[in-house]
């Protein structure tokens, strides 16, 4: 439960699975709930339910409600909010437009569009870039204890080491960033 705190990833190995929808419990036992007390409150997913979105770097992205990803954790009984409704819910408080972020989280995109739209909100425009790996092709990131920057200069590296050496799959796109 511990990982609904936190973004859910492509690829992480304990991916959350899809149940049938004859294992849903009734939902209208719960209506007169307005505090989670001791359920989890999930988000239900239409059927079998055909998505897109508009990717400003990946164009049309596509995915099946049901089939690439299913019922998900919003509120939690221990009464936190889920990284799904808690990014969606600061994004629309923050007033943000456009939204940047890693490729791995593309299908986190369309349960956050199901949010949007159940809330009645417009969703911010979605760019997603791809990982920045290391040598053994896992992506840097700060649960994983990766490099930083910051430790990159301190062993010394300079920006294009540090580009040549992690960077290959995106030739020239930070010499770009550097002379705009």
């Amino acid at each position: 439960m511990e990982r609904a705190l936190t973004a859910p990833h492509a690829g992480d190995e304990a991916a959350e699975p899809i149940f049938p929808v004859e294992w849903r419990d009734d939902p209208q036992k719960y209506l007169d709930r307005t505090k989670p007390g001791e359920v989890n409150w999930r988000f239900l997913i239409p059927e079998r339910s055909p998505m897109m979105f508009a990717d400003r770097r990946c164009g049309e992205v596509t995915a099946v409600s049901g089939e690439d990803f299913g019922d998900f954790l919003v509120w939690r009984k221990d009464g936190f909010p889920t990284y799904e409704l808690a990014v969606v819910v600061d994004d629309h408080d923050m007033g943000i437009t456009e939204v940047v972020r890693g490729e791995d989280l593309l299908l986190s995109t369309f349960r956050q569009l199901l949010l949007y739209n159940a809330l009645g909100w417009v969703p911010p425009a979605f760019y997603h870039t791809p990982l920045i790996c290391d040598a053994r092709g896992e992506r840097l990131a700060k649960r994983n204890a990766a490099l930083s920057l910051r430790s990159f200069r301190e062993q010394g590296l300079s920006a294009d080491e540090v580009r040549n050496r992690h960077l290959p799959q995106l030739p020239g796109l930070l010499h770009e960033a550097e002379t705009k």
